[in-house]
């Protein structure tokens, strides 16, 4: 019998490496965004009510927030300032939480607005356009601290992108961007942003993702290569300009990409609710943006602009 103990053996072992490599192969990945989770984040900040800048709702939002962050372990800090609107002087704050990255030169920046355009004679709660970005980068946050990335990154939640009159008009509008990059710009921090991302009204249950034309070219082609290599069908090639909270970093000088679909029949209006988002989508865009990453952390690191 002594004659079979080796082979035995060998094939047991054998057989248990094979186990241990099947399931090495099979391990999910620990940066794996969960549209349901970020879903479940965006009705809890729907849940405040209308978050227009300055009100008691988005202060609530961004207590939220702090807490959902803090627990994760990101460091969070506060941007106040004092915006002029056509309403007069309202406070605003931006929230900037960081991870990873030590000792980086340059960092990642993934940002959306929390707030929600002020309706005085409607009860707008933006699900979509405010909520849904929030809730995006709350489980981003959970994604990454999975697995810290080599790059330093920062998420950035903006006040005050929403215009206080009723029509977007120039400077009524992207007040918590505008005050970021001039603040970057004064303290001489702008040139360690190597670049932005934008994610602004993705829940969309019907999503489609158009380019944005005026965004930079490297960082969109990065995107959208990606979703064509996951067979994420809503992001589309079809090109259109938008402005939105990634211009002032743009005509700063920093790369930056616009993740929006701005095809949405209930946008700034009080349809605009839970029931019109999709976790699905959530999931389309997260994973476009995790898969992503290897790729803008390498063009990066070799300089690209």
């Amino acid at each position: 019998m002594r004659g079979f103990s080796r082979p035995v053996g060998l094939y047991a072992m054998l057989a248990t490496l094979s186990a241990c490599l099947g399931a090495a192969q099979q391990a999910p990945d620990p940066r794996r965004f969960d549209g349901g989770r970020a879903l479940a984040h965006t009705r809890s900040v729907v849940a405040f009510g209308p978050r227009p800048a300055g009100s008691a709702a988005l202060a609530k939002t961004r207590d939220y927030i702090r807490k959902e962050l803090t627990a994760l372990g990101w460091t969070v800090k506060d941007q106040a300032f004092e915006a002029a609107t056509p309403a007069g002087k309202v406070r605003m704050v931006n929230l900037r939480a960081t991870l990873g990255g030590a000792g980086a030169a340059k960092r990642l920046v993934i940002a959306g607005h929390y707030d929600t355009k002020l309706f005085k004679d409607a009860s707008f709660v933006g699900a979509n356009d405010g909520g849904s970005s929030t809730g995006f980068l709350l489980e981003m946050a959970r994604s990454l601290k999975q697995s810290p990335p080599a790059l330093s990154i920062e998420l950035l939640f903006l006040d005050g992108e929403e215009a206080v009159r009723l029509e977007w008009r120039d400077p009524d509008n992207r007040y918590g961007s505008r005050y970021y990059v001039e603040s970057a710009r004064k303290d001489g921090s702008l040139a360690q942003i190597a670049a932005l991302v934008l994610v602004d009204m993705i829940g969309d249950a019907d999503l489609a993702i158009k380019r944005e034309s005026q965004s930079t070219a490297w960082l969109t082609n990065t995107l959208w290569d990606t979703a064509r290599r996951l067979g994420r069908s809503q992001f589309v090639e079809e090109a259109t300009p938008i402005e939105d909270d990634h211009i002032p970093f743009l005509e700063a000088g920093v790369p930056a990409v616009d993740v929006i679909d701005l095809d949405y029949p209930a946008w700034h209006t009080p349809q605009d609710t839970i029931d019109k988002l999709s976790a699905g989508s959530l999931q389309a865009v997260g994973d476009v943006r995790l898969a992503a990453l290897p790729a803008l952390e390498k063009q990066i690191s070799e300089g690209a602009r």
